[in-house]
């Protein structure tokens, strides 16, 4: 039956349903096959490593479905966009700080501009940008967001209201389709995945992270900075902090950022322990969703089940 929305029309796809552009996870075989499964594949091109694109560009570029690539407003250069633009991608999305340098460069080369937001300021600044889509982040979403943001429940209708008649997708804790059917009842035209999508077959992950994701639950995630202040990250964490499964440095250290930041010699014990084995490379970004995530699919063949999923809740919905 399929559910047409203003995002689908916009894009020419099956479902409504986007990758979210989860650095160094979402590489090109990832995007690719979400946008073969008939959703929208963002490549998570992050900090605009030159060289990590070259790599994956023409991957998700060989897919013959609409995609796109996103990358970190606050972080990434100009160039690095430029170099995903000559790829040709039906949108570049921006995240977490000032999209407004990159806006043009996307218009002028053809591709719709997507806006990642937390707020409501940075809602209103989005849609007076021009924004194709706006993506509403909550603060169940797993990895970066807003340290003081809102619930994905509260926060996409508000959204939806204050910039339509632009499609808004919502972000934060969906994983199946009775997520993806909420997000469409809350006035969303479609929802963004991340955590779901990073326990696939195509997903950039150490087979150790695809476990945890697995095997985690809802309650044991926490959002923190003291991941990114230990590994010596360039995160602004005054604004964001990111939501993660359980780690040893974060029993330590909860409670006791601004010691941590002032201590290099923790950051160095940090940094011996990774080297060691004793602490993950990364922290295991995931939302709170990720109870839902049972199983490693191919990414194609998830779309299409999450499809499924949420035209079968919201044909139940409409028989009460």
């Amino acid at each position: 039956m399929g559910l047409s929305t203003a995002f689908t029309e916009l894009f020419g796809l099956r479902h409504p349903i986007a990758l979210a552009p989860m650095g160094g996870s979402a590489g090109g075989e990832l995007a690719a096959a979400v946008s073969r499964g008939g959703g929208l594949g963002l490549l998570g091109g992050a900090f605009g490593d030159r060289d990590w694109l070259a790599r994956e560009l023409p991957l998700v570029a060989g897919a013959g479905r609409p995609w796109g690539a996103g990358f970190l407003s606050w972080a990434a250069e100009v160039a690095a966009v430029e170099q995903a633009l000559e790829y040709g991608p039906a949108a570049v999305m921006l995240s977490f700080g000032d999209p407004a340098p990159f806006t043009e460069r996307i218009r002028a080369a053809g591709a719709a501009l997507i806006v990642q937001v937390t707020d409501l300021e940075e809602a209103r600044r989005a849609a007076d940008l021009g924004a194709d889509v706006i993506v509403a982040q909550g603060t169940e979403s797993g990895g970066h967001g807003a340290r003081h943001g809102r619930g994905t429940l509260p926060f996409v209708p508000v959204v939806v209201d204050l910039v339509a008649p632009v499609p808004v997708l919502a972000a934060g804790g969906i994983a199946d389709g009775r997520g993806v059917a909420a997000a469409l009842a809350l006035g969303a035209a479609g929802a963004l995945l991340g955590t779901r999508f990073q326990a696939t077959a195509e997903a950039l992950v150490d087979p150790s992270v695809a476990r945890a994701l697995v095997e985690g639950r809802g309650q044991d995630t926490e959002r923190n900075t003291v991941l990114d202040i230990a590994r010596g990250s360039t995160w602004p964490t005054a604004k964001y902090s990111a939501r993660t499964l359980g780690h040893p440095y974060l029993d330590a250290w909860r409670g006791r950022e601004t010691e941590l930041a002032a201590d290099p010699a923790a950051r160095e014990a940090y940094r011996a322990d990774v080297a060691r084995g004793a602490v993950p490379a990364l922290p295991v970004w995931a939302g709170e969703g990720v109870d839902l995530v049972r199983d490693l699919p191919p990414a194609a063949s998830l779309v299409t089940e999450l499809a499924a999923g949420a035209e079968a809740a919201l044909a139940r919905a409409g028989r009460h």
